[in-house]
């Protein structure tokens, strides 16, 4: 990928500097926990009430409830509620995700949970992966993210229904994000850039895939946690409600 190192050489001649930014932002910043109730549910609706419809969320602290009260504020259940409304049916949704994780933890964690899910259990209409500012923020080699990605989505592929979608959310600008200083920001800005374009690619190339653009905007304090690195509960709804829209508008073309 054409400057996919660019953001490494960068931060190599800044490294003092974002070394010494980075540690003063972990420093300062509120370190806000993971939801700690129930990891899955079921949006109902009166017409439908069984689930016609099921959502697997796989990803980084927003699926793991890191900025609300509580998993029926993350990402997997109000993209879940948004498609509900949408489609006029009951959706299941469950959670699969942790705090600070790298797209590498993923294909740890499958395992486990697919043993802990049992044979024979129903495959999955959307699978939602989230992941991107940890590898950002760890600067993971393109080449390595690339190669994990590949192979986490030869394993969802097994777990989708026939008409079933895996969705790409878009990598967060971080250039923009409250909490992160300058040049700080504008560094992992390109990083986070530079990885969401292995995202678009993946999906471009790949059926069942889809990537989706992170559209919220973190610049609206509202839309931020306190921390000013995780969207609040305003801000996830918005961007359930861009997610569900843009897969039902795409899920045909795939």
């Amino acid at each position: 990928m054409k400057f996919s190192y660019g953001p490494e050489l960068i931060a190599a001649a800044l490294y003092p500097l974002l070394a010494w930014q980075g540690r003063r932002t972990r420093a300062v910043t509120p370190r806000l926990p993971e939801a700690s109730d129930q990891a899955y549910g079921l949006w109902t609706h009166a017409s439908r009430p069984v689930d016609n419809f099921r959502v697997l969320g796989i990803g980084e602290s927003p699926v793991a409830g890191v900025g609300v009260a509580n998993y029926q504020e993350a990402i997997t259940a109000q993209l879940a509620k948004a498609l509900a409304g949408k489609l006029d049916t009951a959706v299941a949704w469950q959670a699969l995700g942790q705090n600070g994780a790298r797209l590498s933890w993923a294909r740890q964690a499958l395992p486990a949970f697919r043993q802990a899910q049992g044979h024979d259990s129903p495959a999955w209409d959307l699978i939602l992966l989230a992941f991107g500012v940890n590898d950002t923020t760890s600067f993971c080699p393109v080449n390595s993210y690339r190669a994990e990605l590949q192979s986490l989505l030869d394993e969802l592929l097994l777990m989708l229904k026939t008409t079933g979608l895996i969705v790409l959310a878009g990598v967060p600008p971080m250039q923009v994000f409250p909490a992160l200083p300058a040049p700080l920001r504008q560094v992992l800005g390109m990083k986070a850039h530079a990885l969401d374009q292995i995202n678009r690619e993946m999906a471009a190339t790949r059926p069942r895939v889809l990537h989706l653009p992170f559209t919220a905007n973190l610049q609206d304090v509202r839309q931020m946690a306190e921390d000013g690195y995780h969207p609040s509960a305003l801000g996830v709804s918005i961007w359930a409600e861009e997610l569900a829209k843009t897969f039902l508008q795409n899920r045909q073309e795939k």
